[in-house]
């Protein structure tokens, strides 16, 4: 599952979000310590029923040590492709992907910072160069090889106009040609999803190049200062991301008419703020609130900034199998299932360890769509619509590769319907309820309802919505093209609180997420039972899922059910 936001809001999502961010470069592979292989042998020994066997046999092969942790671009992800390919065949799947094949090529471009640039600030005085890792940190532009912007500044708080919150930090100034600063992260009075969204550093950035804007820069606040360091920032400013490539290399990004070029931390705003109308020190008073409110000001001066990025490509592929609908009229529309294939690799060792199985995030959600379309193929009923089958690489670098398969889908875009996401279920407890992110939005959610009824639980609301996890795995590529989605996990009534408080806390996207840990079989395949059954409902169902009148995502994205939402 793609990078909490949690406690590190401030600064993760200053960044660059929903975006294209890959793990921290590893360092050269460190030794990596087996699990007891005595204890392991003897857990394998233990007799399972068939249906759970097969679950728990799909990981013990894609969280082996020998997958490495299943990085996107990586040989070992392309050995894990293959074998969830295999099964598709075997479980009775059509090939979905390129070339009559169940593979998906997705073309990947590695880049980074190739210098520390040249950042200058001109104001009512001589030219003022800042200086790196004190006054500012540059970006590297993923979509651009050179990048040069030389314009005024602006600055306009959060960067966020957003009606439905009264928010509109762009109001009273005119940005076209310029440069906007602005601090990461968004209000504490947003609800807990369009507030990840909105403090997103793509979202800003889209919403800047919307305006008129030639760049964004992200200044430091005393909150984000608090999550890391600007000195620690400057560390890592050549630290690789990933996204898709285009076809002359360069990779895609939210907002190439308005790139990224750099943050500045407080020291350097003091500058950039020098004669304004209102001064840095009153504005980074305000900062320190969580529901602060800003007035848009244009600054003095103008700012300069050349950087250089360099890329390195790399390819990877998503795995497609399609059960075709056998009805006449709505046979052609598609219902998809997704799942991420990939994991984060070789990273820092902790005690003594370095690889990253992935067991839960995500070998089982894997396990978990095969078994999925087992169930499919075996009930000898074949659906009204037709169900895709989607193994995803890249989702651990930013969603790339279901952003890369909705803009570039093997079906068409219109005939899909929803999108089903199976993605890191914690399954170390007999779950007694579900939290289905989304369900709400659309009328998936009365699906829903009935499907996790059937198997005995109830539908619990959001836990976490400080979360933001609905903008946050795979199913928001299908949102953002307007499609209806949702993302189901096992809840946390009873003893879910504690197993999911402790596998974030201690295992997540770290080495211990491997086969030591208490995962219990019989709960992965209730997890099945109920994705199986919400698939199925929207397959046979009457009408194709619509998204609920008003809901904010099912407005904002004009894609196949733009307009079509219930109520209209």
């Amino acid at each position: 599952m793609y990078r909490p936001i949690g406690a590190l809001a401030v600064l993760a999502l200053s960044t660059s979000a929903l975006a294209q961010t890959a793990p921290q470069a590893a360092p050269a592979p460190a030794p990596v310590t087996a699990p007891n292989t005595v204890e392991l042998n003897a857990k394998l020994a233990a007799p399972l029923p068939a249906d759970q066997a097969a679950m728990k046999a799909h990981v013990l092969f894609l969280a082996s040590d020998a997958m490495k942790g299943r990085e996107a671009g990586s040989p070992e992800f392309d050995i894990a492709a293959q074998y969830v390919a295999a099964q598709f065949y075997a479980a009775g799947l059509r090939p979905g992907g390129d070339q009559g094949g169940y593979l998906q090529t997705v073309p990947l471009v590695s880049y980074k910072a190739a210098s520390k640039g040249d950042f200058i600030w001109t104001g009512r005085g001589p030219a003022q160069p800042f200086v790196f890792g004190e006054d500012y940190v540059p970006a590297a532009n993923g979509a651009k090889a050179e990048t040069s912007v030389s314009a005024p500044v602006v600055f306009v708080g959060y960067g966020i106009d957003a009606p439905q919150y009264g928010q509109d930090d762009y109001k009273g100034v005119d940005v076209r040609g310029k440069i906007v600063a602005y601090f990461g992260g968004s209000p504490a009075r947003f609800g807990g999803e369009e507030r990840a969204f909105f403090g997103s550093g793509g979202t800003k950035a889209a919403i800047a190049q919307a305006k008129g804007a030639v760049g964004v820069i992200t200044l430091e606040s005393p909150r984000s200062a608090k999550v890391r360091t600007f000195g620690k920032m400057a560390e890592f400013y050549a630290t690789p991301r990933m996204t898709w490539a285009n076809p002359d290399g360069t990779g895609k990004v939210d907002a190439p008419g308005a790139p990224s070029l750099g943050t500045v931390s407080m020291v350097g705003a003091a500058k950039l703020f020098a004669g304004a109308k209102t001064p840095w020190s009153k504005v980074v008073k305000q900062a320190n609130s969580d529901n602060a409110k800003f007035k848009a000001v244009p600054l003095v001066g103008m700012v300069t900034v050349a950087t250089k990025t360099n890329f390195v490509p790399a390819a990877s592929s998503n795995v497609v199998g399609i059960i075709p609908g056998n009805d006449p009229v709505v046979g052609k529309e598609v219902v998809v299932l997704s799942a991420h294939l990939d994991h984060i690799g070789i990273t820092k060792p902790v005690k003594g360890d370095a690889l990253n199985n992935g067991a839960l995030d995500n070998a089982i959600g894997i396990a978990s769509l095969i078994e999925e379309a087992k169930r499919f193929t075996a009930s000898g009923q074949a659906p009204k619509r037709t169900i895709m089958f989607l193994a995803v690489t890249g989702e651990e670098k930013g969603l790339v590769g279901s952003d890369y398969f909705t803009n570039h889908p093997t079906v068409p875009l219109t005939s899909i319907v929803a999108d089903v996401n199976l993605d890191m279920p914690i399954l170390t407890y007999k779950f007694e309820d579900m939290v289905v992110f989304g369900a709400e939005r659309s009328t998936i959610g009365p699906i829903v309802q009935k499907a996790v009824a059937a198997i005995g639980v109830g539908l619990s609301p959001d836990p976490m919505p400080e979360e933001g996890i609905f903008v946050r795995s795979d199913h928001f590529r299908f949102v953002q093209k307007g499609i209806p989605s949702v993302f189901l996990w096992p809840g946390q009534k009873g003893p879910g609180k504690a197993a999911v408080a402790y596998f974030m806390a201690n295992n997540y996207h770290k080495p211990s997420d491997d086969l030591t840990q208490p995962i219990l079989w019989d709960q992965g395949v209730r997890f099945v039972d109920a994705n199986y059954r919400i698939a199925r409902e929207i397959a046979d169902g009457a009408q194709r899922p619509v998204w609920n009148s008003g809901d904010y995502f099912g407005t904002l994205y004009k894609g196949p059910m733009a307009g079509a939402a219930v109520g209209k």
